[in-house]
C-alpha cells in the first residue's frame, strides 16, 4: 500500500512499490483513521497532479498549454495541505512509523530527498526490523551517495523479507549500474557483475514472474554487455513479450527486437519487427532506428563490395 522513491534518478529501471501492508504501528484507532485519511487525501492530490500534467501535455499540442512554472505552482499549492497534514500528524503521533515512510514518500515525490531520507532515518530508529525502511533508504543512496550504502540496505531489506521480489530488483539494477562498486565491494570480476545481477533478476522473476517492468529491466541489460549476447537478449525479450498486457507493451517490445537484430545484423528481420509498430508514441524511436538500419545497411553493402573487390598486385 506504500509508494516509494526508487532507483529512478539513475536509471529507468525501477519498480515502485514494495508490496508491505500498512498495519497498526501500534497506534489507537483514532491515530489509525486519520492516518488513512492522510493517505487519501495523498492520493487524491497524486492524481490531481498527474491529471493537469497529461491535460496540459494534451493542450500544448493545440498551442494552450500553460508555463511549466505556472503548472508547478499550481500542483505545489495542492500539495501544500498533503504536506502539513502529515506534519502535523507526525507531531501528534511521533512514532507511527507507517506514517513516517508514506511522509517519506510524499516528500520524494515532490522533490525534497533531504526530507524523505530524515523521515526514514527516523522511522529506522523506531522500527529497525522494517525492511521497506531499508528499500527506501537505498533507493536514496543510489542517486544521493553512498552508493555503498545502498548495496548494505538493500541486502538488509532482502534479509529481512526475502519473498519481496522489489527488493530483489532493486538491488540488481544497483549492481548492474554500478558495477565497479559491485566489482569491489563483492570482489569479483565485470563478468561475475553480470551474473550476480542476472541472479537478482532471476529471484525477482520467480518470486513475480508475470511482471512486465521487470521482465523488461532483464532484457535491457543485455545492452550493456559487449559483445552483445544476442540470442540471450531475444530471448529475454520474448519472456517480456509473453507477459506485455496490452498492444503498447507489445508494440515497445517489438522495437527492441527490432534494435537487438539491427544490432547482430540481420537487418531484414528488423524491417519485419519495425513495420510492427504502428503506436504514435514510438514514432521517434521507430524512426531513429528506421535511419540507424538503412545506415548500417548501406555500411553492409559497402564493406561488401570493397571486399569483393580484387587486391592490387603489389
Amino acid at each position: 500500500m506504500l509508494s516509494t522513491n526508487h532507483v529512478g534518478a539513475a536509471s529507468n529501471m525501477v519498480t515502485t512499490t514494495t508490496g508491505i501492508q500498512v498495519g497498526a504501528a501500534g497506534t489507537n484507532d483514532v491515530a489509525e483513521a486519520e492516518y488513512r485519511k492522510l493517505l487519501e487525501e495523498d492520493d487524491r492530490a497524486q492524481g490531481a497532479a498527474d491529471r493537469w500534467i497529461q491535460e496540459n501535455q494534451e493542450f500544448a499540442t493545440r498551442g494552450g498549454a500553460i508555463p511549466n512554472t505556472e503548472l508547478n505552482r499550481r500542483i505545489m499549492d495542492r500539495f501544500a495541505p498533503v504536506r502539513t497534514g502529515y506534519e502535523d500528524f507526525l507531531r501528534r503521533h511521533p512514532e507511527h512509523v507507517a506514517g513516517r515512510i508514506a511522509f517519506a514518500s510524499f516528500l520524494g515525490d515532490t522533490g525534497d530527498e533531504d526530507g524523505a531520507q530524515s523521515q526514514l532515518e527516523k522511522a529506522l530508529t523506531l522500527d529497525p526490523k522494517n525492511p521497506a525502511i531499508y528499500n527506501n533508504l537505498a533507493n536514496i543512496y543510489t542517486h544521493s551517495g553512498p552508493v555503498k550504502k545502498a548495496f548494505e540496505y538493500y541486502a538488509k531489506a532482502i534479509e529481512l523479507s526475502p519473498r519481496e521480489p522489489t527488493y530483489y530488483h532493486n538491488l540488481g539494477t544497483t549492481v548492474y549500474l554500478f558495477r565497479s562498486d559491485a566489482k569491489e565491494i563483492y570482489g569479483i570480476s565485470e563478468d561475475a557483475v553480470f551474473a550476480k545481477a542476472f541472479g537478482l533478476y532471476s529471484n525477482s522473476m520467480r518470486l513475480d514472474p508475470d511482471n512486465f517492468p521487470l521482465a523488461s529491466d532483464v532484457a535491457q541489460t543485455y545492452y550493456g554487455i559487449t559483445p552483445l549476447r544476442t540470442d540471450d537478449a531475444l530471448r529475454a525479450w520474448t519472456n517480456a513479450y509473453g507477459i506485455a498486457h496490452d498492444e503498447v507493451e507489445r508494440e515497445g517490445v517489438q522495437l527492441h527486437f527490432a534494435r537487438v537484430k539491427l544490432l547482430s545484423g540481420r537487418f531484414a528481420e528488423a524491417k519485419g519487427h519495425l513495420s510492427l509498430v504502428t503506436n504514435s508514441m514510438y514514432g521517434d524511436m521507430k524512426q531513429r532506428l528506421t535511419r540507424n538500419l538503412a545506415e548500417r545497411e548501406e555500411s553492409a553493402r559497402t564493406n561488401a563490395a570493397a571486399a569483393s573487390q580484387p587486391k592490387e598486385a603489389k
